[in-house]
């Protein structure tokens, strides 16, 4: 069966746990994020154990046969803490480099020796899309989608806050009252393109990246990173600069900003390639390995 030829992902099915007083296995269907129930007995007869890795084989077995008597490393009732540290680390992630991205894009850099127009958060935002990729191969596409739209509705949070506060009365002479208001009513103009066009763009670059791993089977790890997040940035990019910046920056000006951004962002998606596959490594290492002990 091709569960047990070496240490190979999952192609369509995940193992998420058992109900034990049920006797069910809890599987994800990948492609979707689509969570089924279905008794062990069907399973052990069905094509969702030729798509299992090998820990998952056993642990359906060691279920079945034990009759829900055992706990394994997949049991909804004893997860594995070290995997959702992980996914909770991998949010905080996700959710810094994005805010962050966010407010530095509301000073634009002139490079006077390239002629070129950036701002500063362009060199970071392309790892938003890597956090991404990894939420998605190593906890699929229903909790990477959970994960953006946290970070979504944590920077809207922001932006009423932010607005919220340019309304209160501000100290008697103090001179930065004005400048603060100022600044603030730009940054949240910012933040809400940035709210658009992360929310598309991140879920554009979760959706391809499922969808070419269906295709291929769950090889060619690179090609779905590069291509997923080479879509991404585009479509980012141009939502992203003509919502901020359209109206206070020439026509000109907002291209030349975009094409430098997507020249930047596919560049990165490119080096992206090598953390994905070491990320992969080291999850499959120190997290699958010790859940499998």
């Amino acid at each position: 069966m091709a569960a047990y030829e070496g240490e190979l992902e999952n192609s369509r099915y995940k193992l998420l746990g058992f109900e034990n007083n049920k006797n069910l296995a809890v599987i994800m269907i990948i492609a979707t994020g689509k969570v089924i129930k279905i008794k062990l007995s069907e399973v052990l007869n069905s094509e969702i154990m030729e798509n299992l890795n090998k820990m998952e084989v056993k642990n359906i077995y060691k279920k079945f046969y034990s009759q829900g008597g055992a706990l394994t490393a997949y049991d909804l009732n004893d997860r594995h803490e070290s995997s959702w540290m992980i996914y909770i680390i991998l949010n905080l992630l996700l959710f810094t480099f994005y805010i962050f991205t966010s407010i530095a894009a509301t000073k634009p850099i002139y490079l006077e020796s390239l002629g070129i127009i950036i701002t500063p958060g362009t060199f970071l935002y392309p790892l938003t899309f890597l956090i991404v990729d990894l939420l998605n191969e190593n906890f699929g596409l229903r909790l990477a989608r959970k994960a953006i739209f946290f970070a979504f509705a944590s920077n809207a949070m922001i932006i009423i806050l932010l607005y919220g506060s340019t309304f209160l009365p501000g100290l008697p002479g103090w001179k930065l009252d004005t400048p603060y208001n100022d600044v603030i009513i730009h940054v949240s103009s910012v933040l809400v393109a940035s709210s658009v066009s992360f929310l598309v763009s991140e879920n554009i670059n979760s959706y391809l990246l499922c969808k070419i791993k269906e295709l291929t089977n769950s090889r060619f790890l690179f090609l779905r990173i590069f291509l997923s997040t080479l879509f991404a940035v585009i479509i980012d990019s141009f939502v992203f600069c003509y919502i901020a910046f359209y109206g206070s920056m020439e026509n000109n000006d907002i291209l030349n900003m975009i094409y430098v951004q997507i020249a930047i962002k596919v560049c990165f998606a490119f080096f992206n390639i090598l953390p994905a596959y070491g990320a992969r490594s080291l999850f499959k290492r120190y997290i699958t390995d010790s859940q499998a002990k």
